[in-house]
Formats: structure tokens, sequence, C-alpha cells
């Protein structure tokens, strides 16, 4: 590439994007990499503040951002996402599929190490729609060298997979065991199967089977077993989760599950969750933010059952950083940083 004056480069091949601003108003790109620079650009080109151009020529400069961009691309770009071509330098991935976003954050430390890379990315394990903005990634002069790319690629060749990678949900048969004697003498309408139901479609699952129960611990038990015997992959047991003296339903989901992995979590709202297996089946204690927040500890840990992830009770200890929930007038979950470390 050379540098050429923008006054003289008519006829002449732009090596790069410009892009223009007008704040408050657009961002676009007003003139591709590739564009043939007429006479009446100039003048456009130096409202731009484009005094200077850089044109094509025969010279290699070693790898120009955008072929840096797409080999960047291929390599951190795992199962679940895709990708266009470069624009103004940086390539997007999006969401492929519907599933949980999994970024190895060592690697992409490692990624970012690299002089001159770039790969940005939304929080890693968060449940993600088809078509949601993942990541960009470009490098940061308009030539690097073949040894910059060269040393990220080999970054994700060392590594046991991509630093990105989009899970996906598994479709589950969803079990709610409603515990409560006024909802089960229909004193009063039960608020959580509704909620449950809408959330669980949302994330590609169904809730199979539905059994309200009074606050008896001995009936809440026998309820979770008979959906397990009618093979539920999941089972909600809700309400009952306090310190009221009718509150029972903890040790409840004690004497079915073989493993209790949490009981509590340091997450606001939502720390009376709980959360245990009987074999290889979770049973959640669900707290009754549920009902009437947007955005509780359920969305945080749900989605990761439902990818086939494992929730250990360290997992739980991290959720503290960034399990404070605002409360604020309008809630704009999951786009605010409620459950984000």
């Amino acid at each position: 590439m050379k540098c050429v004056p923008a006054r003289e480069a008519a006829g002449l091949v732009i090596a790069h994007d410009i892009t223009e601003i007008v704040p408050g108003k657009v961002r676009r790109t007003a003139f591709r990499r590739g564009h043939t620079v007429r006479p009446e650009d100039v003048e456009h080109l130096l409202r731009l503040g484009k005094e200077n151009l850089y044109i094509q020529d025969d010279v290699d400069d070693g790898v120009h951002e955008d072929d840096a961009a797409r080999r960047l691309a291929a390599a951190f770009a795992g199962p679940g996402l895709e990708y266009g071509d470069p624009a103004e330098g940086r390539i997007n991935f999006r969401a492929a599929r519907r599933g949980l976003f999994v970024v190895d954050r060592e690697l992409l430390a490692r990624v970012n190490a690299v002089p001159d890379v770039v790969l940005a990315t939304r929080h890693s394990l968060q449940a993600v729609d088809k078509g949601d903005l993942l990541a960009g990634t470009r490098v940061i002069p308009l030539t690097v060298p073949e040894g910059t790319v060269q040393a990220a690629e080999e970054c994700c060749r060392q590594a046991a997979s991509p630093p990105l990678a989009v899970l996906p949900f598994k479709k589950h048969r969803v079990a709610a065991v409603v515990t409560g004697r006024e909802v089960y003498e229909g004193r009063i309408a039960d608020g959580f199967i509704p909620v449950l139901k809408k959330k669980f479609h949302a994330w590609g699952s169904q809730v199979f089977r539905e059994l309200i129960v009074p606050d008896e611990r001995e009936l809440t038990a026998g309820a979770v077993r008979e959906a397990l015997e009618q093979g539920a992959d999941m089972v909600c047991v809700t309400g009952g989760m306090s310190v009221d003296p009718d509150d029972r339903t903890p040790a409840a989901v004690r004497d079915v599950c073989s493993e209790i992995v949490i009981r509590g979590v340091p997450v606001f709202p939502g720390s009376m969750f709980m959360l245990g297996y009987a074999e290889r089946v979770p049973v959640l204690g669900v707290p009754g933010c549920v009902m009437y927040r947007r955005g509780c500890v359920f969305d945080i840990i749900v989605p990761r059952l439902l990818a086939g992830l494992r929730v250990t009770a360290g997992d739980a200890r991290s959720f503290a950083h960034g399990g404070l929930c605002l409360e604020c007038p309008e809630c704009v979950y999951p786009a605010c940083s409620f459950g984000k470390y």
C-alpha cells in the first residue's frame, strides 16, 4: 500500500473501509475497501477529514485487516456460531442456534495477549437466541505481520476447543410440584406454573406434569418421586422455601435426592434456591421470586442445566459477583449487570 493525497486519488483503489459519523444521526461505511475513487468523491473524502488515503498497490505489506479478521474468525468460532464478511476491519459473531453461550476465558485472555489482536465477547454462560450478537474480532493496524495472525491461530490450535461456542439446549420434560395448602384447597390460584411454562418454552423444553400438594414433607417428597417415575428430566418444587415453620420443601427435596449441591445462593433475588440430584435428574427448590421477577437466580442456573452442564457449589459461590439485582423501575434483564461475573 502507499499513502496518496485525497486530491490526487481519483482513479485509484482505496485499501480500507472509510467510516462516516454524524453524531446522533448516522454511523455508516461511506467507502468500502476496493472502491475506485471518482473525482466527485474527493470533496466527500475531505469532509470526512481524509486528507490522505491508503491506496492498493502490489507491495506486500503483510496481512490486510480484512483478511486477518477472516482468519481469526475461523480460528475463534466454535459450534453454534456464525459470522459474515468484515466491515471496517471487524467481523461479528452471532448465535447460529438457541442455547448457552460459553467463553473459554483463559483462552480469551491468551488470544488478546497477542499484540494487535482483539477479541471481545459478551458475558459467558448466558442464554442466547439465534441471531444474537455474541462477539467481535479484528486487528488494530491496517496490516499486520503474518506472524501475528499465526500466533493467534496457534493459541486456538493448542487448546482443547475454540474460545467461543453455543451449547444447544437439550429438550427436557419438566415436572412442576407446587406446594401450599392454600393452593391445594383452592383458596388462591397458583402463580408458579404459568411462569415456569413460559420460561421453559422459551428455552425449548416443556412442563409435562403438574402436581399440587399441601405443605407436608411426605406428600411433597411423594409427588417428586411420582414425577421421576413418570420420566421427568427435571423437577421444580415451588413454594415453601423460606424459613417459616410451614415451609417444608427443603426437607422433602433432601428426602428424594441422593446429592444436595446447593442450599442457599449468594444471589438477590433468589437466595433461598436449592439444587439436588435424584441420581442424575436435577431437583430444584424454586423460591417465590420466580413468580414476579423477570430475572433471578433461576434464570442464571437453569440454562446451564438445560445445556447439560453440572452446576457445583463452587459455581454457586461465584454467582455472588454480579448476583445483586438493582431493582430498576423498568426491568431490562438480561441487558443489565445482574447474573454477569
